[in-house]
Order: C-alpha cells, then sequence, then structure tokens
C-alpha cells in the first residue's frame, strides 16, 4: 500500500493510528502548523503533493459546548475541511475514511442507533459533523464514515483521564447518570481502521458504527475506572449519581449515545471486544505511568 495521508495525527484517534499502523502502513500525519484545516486550499494542495493511497480524516473541532458559540470555527473543521479532502481525494481517485459521530443523533431512540436511523444533532457541535459526513457523502463515492463514540485513551483529553486526575485530589464526586452510550478506546478505532485500509482500494462503502462493546452511564463507567485504580492503590472516591439537569451544559447532549456494530462485523468481520476490557487496559496504563 502507498502512503496514507492522516489529518488530526495529535489527536487520540489519529496519534494512535500512526503509532499502531504495521510498517506496511506508510503513515503520514502532519501536525497542524503543517497542515491548516480552516484553508480548504491547503487541504487541496496535500493531497496533490503526493500519489496518497487513501487519506483517513481524523481531525475534528471536538469542543462540544464551545462550539456553541465559536459557530464559524466548528464548521470550518467539521463540515468545510472534510468536504474539502473528499472532494480532492474524487478528483485523484482515492479512498476516504471520515471519523465521525454519536453526537449526529438526538438521543432519543429506545434502542441502539443503527447507520440508516435519521439523523438529528441537537447543537452546533453534531450539525457541523453531520454537515461533514453530508458533504463527503456526495464528493467521493468511495468513502468509509465511521461514527464511534465516547472516544477514550491513555492520551489526550477525555473522561477516563479527568477521572483519574479527579479522583486523587477530591473525596466525592458527582456524575450524570442519565446518559447512556458506548465507552470506546481510541486504540481499538484504531485497529478497525487499519482493518479497513487493508481492503482497499476496494469496498464496501458507506456509513458504519465503531463502538466498543457493551453500554454505560457516564457514573457507570466513572466507577469502573475508580474501581480498576482501586487494585492498584488509587484512592476510589464516592461517586454520586445525578441527573444531567443537575449538570447544565451550553450544548446538550444525546441521552441515548449507543451505536450499533452488526454492520462493521458483517462487512469487515471486525467484532469489538468489551468497554470494560479496553477502559482497564487504558487504566492500568494511566496508573504505571504515574506511579
Amino acid at each position: 500500500m502507498g502512503p496514507i495521508l492522516v489529518t488530526g495525527g495529535s489527536g487520540q484517534v489519529g496519534g494512535a493510528l500512526a503509532r499502531l499502523a504495521p510498517a506496511e502502513f506508510e503513515i503520514f500525519a502532519p501536525a497542524r502548523p503543517e497542515l491548516d484545516l480552516s484553508v480548504p486550499s491547503e487541504l487541496t494542495a496535500m493531497i496533490r503533493s503526493r500519489a496518497w493511497a487513501a487519506v483517513v480524516n481524523c481531525a475534528a473541532y471536538t469542543g462540544v459546548d464551545r462550539a456553541e458559540t465559536d459557530v464559524v470555527r466548528a464548521w470550518q473543521v467539521n463540515a468545510l475541511a472534510p468536504a474539502a479532502l473528499a472532494t480532492a481525494t474524487a478528483e485523484a481517485g482515492i479512498p476516504i475514511i471520515h471519523v465521525s459521530t454519536d453526537y449526529v443523533f438526538d438521543g432519543s431512540k429506545p434502542d441502539f442507533y443503527r447507520e440508516e436511523d435519521p439523523v438529528a444533532p441537537l447543537g452546533v457541535y453534531g450539525a457541523s459533523k453531520e454537515g461533514g459526513e453530508q458533504a463527503v457523502r456526495t464528493a467521493n463515492p468511495r468513502h468509509i464514515i465511521l461514527r464511534t463514540a465516547w472516544v477514550v485513551s491513555a492520551s489526550g483529553s477525555n473522561f477516563v483521564k479527568t477521572m483519574l486526575r479527579l479522583g486523587a485530589e477530591r473525596p466525592q464526586l458527582r456524575v450524570v447518570a442519565d446518559q447512556t452510550g458506548c465507552p470506546t478506546s481510541a486504540d481499538d478505532i484504531a485497529r478497525a481502521i487499519l482493518t479497513i485500509l487493508g481492503g482497499m482500494p476496494d469496498g464496501p462503502w458507506g456509513t458504519y458504527h465503531f463502538v466498543n462493546g457493551g453500554e454505560a452511564s457516564w457514573h457507570g463507567l466513572a466507577e469502573a475506572v475508580f474501581a480498576r485504580a482501586a487494585k492498584h492503590g488509587r484512592p476510589a472516591p464516592a461517586v454520586e449519581a445525578i441527573a444531567t439537569s443537575d449538570y447544565p451544559t451550553p450544548a446538550a447532549r444525546p441521552a441515548n449515545s449507543r451505536l450499533a456494530t452488526d454492520k462493521i462485523a458483517r462487512d469487515f468481520g471486525i467484532h469489538p471486544r468489551d468497554w470494560h476490557e479496553a477502559v482497564d487496559e487504558i487504566v492500568d496504563k494511566l496508573v504505571k505511568e504515574t506511579a
């Protein structure tokens, strides 16, 4: 396989992709100063600069609350940048993998969301990500849109790292218990992307969901993090379950972010492991790093 351009290489998924890719994958993940996602001409020039085998867009404006007021920037990164990448990759005759989010749904469905379910984003972040999805779909037929949710890892900013930090500082925490989703390892997302890349340049193409198996509330995830950390002698604060209404935020969150993964299992043979195993692995690594 030829060289693969990865945008968002400093993020959780992009960083994992660069780190976990085997030798036969030539990953090029330019830092932000090298590739400005808010300038479409830079993206087009980057695509034209080499004979890429594929492009993986892991870049995103992920400040969910900040996006409510930083609307232009959110749409530049989450919608216009994917549009430019998809257009340029189509012109170059190469496929694109675009990482998206559960926030394209409003969370009102009582069951796991499937790829064909209607989207209904609740805020600017979700709307801009949906805009990016539509751009990729319409600009390049040879696309994979990979929706994921509740991304956690031993790097970057995420819920697991925040809980461990706060748990070391406070005897009690209050965590939302009425939002449900699928905690998902960035490393596992990267491995799924590598599996998909391994099947290129052939399809199938389209929209897929990838999350770790099972489900949890944020409160349940916090308790699992502290239970694992306690095995290493770390403090285990009391975790009080609260309602979303008790923790107001500028942007509304989907109450249900659970994503079904039957389709990616059927088409690519990708069977996500349970989230408990993935989260335990992350906690173990973080604890050892700070020992």
